[in-house]
């Protein structure tokens, strides 16, 4: 899927405008980690782990 970035970031928005669609995505963004948090992290460690054995470290996982 392919984005058009000019739709989606018009040019001449007011300064005003500009700082409430940013609070509202900071906001958004805060309420989602704060709701999945748990969620998150557990696969961020499971991706982590994902990258070695911890009973033989030295033998990482080749992923592309």
């Amino acid at each position: 899927m392919i984005l058009d970035l000019d739709s989606l970031f018009p040019e001449g928005l007011s300064d005003e405008t500009v700082a409430a669609v940013a609070e509202l995505l900071n906001e958004l963004a805060n309420q989602w980690e704060s709701r999945y948090f748990h969620r998150i992290r557990a696969y961020q460690a499971r991706a982590q782990s994902d990258l070695f054995d911890p009973m033989e470290p030295w033998r990482r996982t080749v992923t592309d």
